[in-house]
């Protein structure tokens, strides 16, 4: 008997069942104990989130939750990368997005990721993550690969089409698409972390501002423009 026979009750589940269901047994089951793994990783940080716990609150056994993810650290990065999916759309390049004027989709994007990152159970998170990444380092570079390099990627190929459009003037994507993220964060991500709140208006005018500084720098035009691709 299979440990999903085990898990129904000893009843078989069969091919046919799941797919009536629309997905199968198995995918539905990992999307729970992912889900499960978001809410305790960004609620109590990696330390102190269990695998048993995990499996109890997704309806599993910690013995399924091995079989889908082999390890703690491989489930963290697949909960990293659950909510790093909610930025995906953002950096689509799809016919709706290609509508848009360059700086629409710019000041989306920085509304988007601004949102994304301010949110205070974020906050909370990264701070539990770099305190715990002293004492193990690669958790750390786990966070980093499953999350912000990711969404980095992603930005990097959207500037990328960009510049193929001739909607801008990049000669490295993935260093502009840092330097806009910085700006968009600026002084308001630092405040944040030390527990002050700026204001909406600092929020905003903050984002417009990174909006025009990035299109100056890279926007088509007359005039010379800043080459950052050969600089160390």
């Amino acid at each position: 008997m299979s440990t999903e026979q085990i898990e129904a009750g000893s009843r078989p589940v069969s091919k046919k069942s799941a797919a009536g269901r629309g997905r199968p047994v198995d995918a539905s089951k990992r999307d729970a104990i992912v889900a499960a793994a978001a809410d305790a990783f960004f609620s109590h940080g990696y330390a102190a989130s269990s695998i048993e716990q995990i499996a109890a609150d997704a309806g599993v056994s910690k013995v399924t939750v091995y079989n889908h993810f082999g390890d703690k650290r491989a489930l963290f990065a697949a909960a990293v990368e659950r909510e790093c999916e909610k930025m995906r759309g953002h950096f689509s390049i799809d016919a709706e997005l290609a509508s848009l004027g360059i700086r629409e989709r710019l000041t989306a994007i920085g509304e988007a990721i601004f949102a994304f990152l301010s949110r205070p159970e974020m906050v909370q998170f990264e701070r539990r993550i770099a305190a715990e990444t002293e004492h193990e380092p690669e958790l750390g570079i786990a966070f980093l690969k499953a999350g912000p390099w990711r969404m980095k990627a992603a930005f990097s190929a959207l500037l990328a089409f960009a510049n193929e459009r001739g909607e801008l003037e990049i000669g490295d994507p993935q260093l502009a698409a840092e330097q806009f993220v910085s700006m968009c964060k600026g002084m308001g991500d630092l405040e944040r972390r030390f527990g002050a709140t700026p204001s909406q208006g600092d929020d905003r005018r903050r984002i417009a501002g990174a909006v025009d500084v990035f299109l100056r720098a890279y926007e088509p035009g007359e005039g010379t423009k800043p080459d950052f691709s050969d600089r160390k």
